[in-house]
């Protein structure tokens, strides 16, 4: 056991991508990938151009607040971080400054691990702010993109409360679903739409942790883009902290700012900090303070959907899942959702979530889609239960006609013909199994004698005979009873 705790807080951002436009400005909030199609004179720093908050935005930061149990503020303002940067155009960012007035403040989420046992978080803070512009990089030239200029941005400030990779991602992924689930965000690291900034420092053991004084000296990892690179940035600034307490070189060090290299796995330096920037904050004086109506907070608190936790518990008890594959299911909002409407069609659950878990997202990773993206909607996919159910195909029938109707982009019903029809008169079957038991006389009495194994063997012959379409449940009784006389 190592004699070293590591104290990992998290600086999470996340845009709030679920409103029509941006925070301060009517220019569309969407993700292009052509640059500069989503602007406003406004977010591109115009002289003579003023901000006007969006409430929706308000409204969908104060939801996540309530959430994560945080303290909401009597007034809401803006105030104005003065730094350069190029993609900062106005010189200033339109933000809050915690720990004041912030949409919310000293908060704490539980987080729940795969053996069941719960972690608490605490939130400092999480403030709404316009994000930047972003620099899209080539060989001799730097190129400023502003459609994300101005899209409001949520950050979240957590106390140092985790103490390994995975809490950590654990942390982000449960975040990511309180996104999603509250429809706050798409919250798609693909799209850009979550970055994290990581500050980790280590601490003897035997410290008391509720002393900040035995915390350590904190290293902050900037801009990490992706919940593997915090893990692998996380356990590599450990492993490299520890060394340095291992050498007596760690109290030497001071606080510092360093970077993920994902090339060479590596955190790398970039400068110290001693001292907190001094960005001269000061309330921004084109957008007035206001009281929050908490009439208006009580209709924002009642109109908060269920979580993951919540529909990952209703799944269990109420459909039977296990543990296992409610986990899966409720990941992604979108698998919930998939999930959900094939019980609105009448599939069975346990149905529908072996074909969720299994089929379907193993066929969404082999094409990295979207579920939304995917052609077999649950409609389609009821086509194939039903027939299954029906008694028409088998499962193995079953399997093919999904990948086909994937591979052509056609409906299952198209592939499905009556020279398909499971045989599943037991009279039939009887006759099939008889002449094969007559004709695998050496088999049956290896049978008799011991050789469970070749059950197997049996299933195959009749399956092989009828060409695959003998009913495998009919079949199997049928020849327990045969060969157990």
């Amino acid at each position: 056991m190592s004699k070293y705790k590591a104290l990992i807080g998290l600086e999470m951002h996340c845009e709030v991508s679920k409103t029509n436009s941006k925070v301060f400005s009517s220019a569309e909030n969407s993700y292009k990938e052509t640059p500069n199609t989503n602007i406003h004179p406004l977010d591109m720093g115009f002289p003579g151009t003023l901000p006007v908050l969006n409430k929706e935005a308000v409204r969908l930061s104060l939801m996540a607040s309530m959430i994560l149990h945080c303290k909401q503020p009597e007034y809401m303002y803006f105030e104005r971080k003065n730094y350069y940067y190029p993609d900062m155009p106005k010189n200033y960012q339109i933000t809050q400054n915690p720990p004041e007035d912030c949409v919310g403040m000293e908060g704490y989420v539980d987080i729940e691990r795969e053996d069941g046992s719960i972690f608490r978080v605490g939130i400092d803070n999480i403030h709404l702010e316009e994000d930047a512009a972003s620099l899209d990089h080539f060989y001799s030239t730097s190129n400023i993109d502003y459609n994300r200029a101005g899209v409001p941005l949520l950050e979240l400030v957590t106390n140092p409360d985790m103490h390994s990779a995975k809490d950590a991602v654990l942390f982000l992924e449960h975040m990511r679903q309180v996104y999603q689930y509250a429809d706050i965000s798409e919250a798609d690291t693909k799209k850009g739409q979550i970055r994290c900034d990581v500050n980790i420092s280590i601490m003897e053991d035997s410290l008391d942790e509720a002393n900040p004084e035995n915390w350590g000296v904190k290293v902050e990892i900037k801009n990490v883009n992706s919940f593997g690179g915090v893990r692998d940035a996380i356990n590599y600034e450990i492993e490299r902290q520890t060394k340095l307490k291992e050498t007596g070189e760690y109290d030497e060090m001071e606080q510092q700012t360093r970077r993920w290299d994902e090339e060479t796995g590596t955190t790398i330096y970039m400068r110290s900090k001693v001292d907190a920037v001094d960005y001269k904050y000061f309330v921004d004086p084109n957008l007035p303070k206001f009281k929050i109506d908490s009439t208006w907070l009580e209709e924002i608190k009642n109109s908060i959907p269920p979580m993951a936790h919540e529909r990952k518990q209703k799944y269990i008890k109420e459909y039977g899942l296990t543990n296992y594959d409610a986990n899966v299911i409720v990941k992604e909002k979108a698998q919930a959702e998939y999930f959900e409407e094939c019980l609105s069609l009448g599939i069975d659950a346990k149905t529908a979530s072996n074909w969720l878990t299994t089929q379907i997202l193993g066929e969404i990773n082999r094409e990295e889609i979207n579920l939304k993206d995917f052609y077999l909607t649950p409609t389609l996919l009821k086509q194939i239960i039903d027939e299954i159910n029906k008694g028409t195909i088998s499962s193995k029938q079953a399997k093919e006609i999904f990948y086909k109707s994937i591979e052509e982009k056609k409906e299952p019903k198209t592939f499905i013909s009556s020279d398909m029809a499971q045989i599943s008169d037991k009279g039939e079957l009887e006759t099939i199994i008889s002449t094969i038991l007559e004709e695998n006389q050496t088999q049956v009495e290896e049978y008799k004698n011991g050789k469970d194994n070749l059950f197997d063997y049996f299933v195959g012959q009749v399956m092989k005979n009828t060409r695959g379409k003998a009913n495998p449940v009919i079949t199997k009784e049928i020849l327990k009873e045969k060969l157990d006389k």
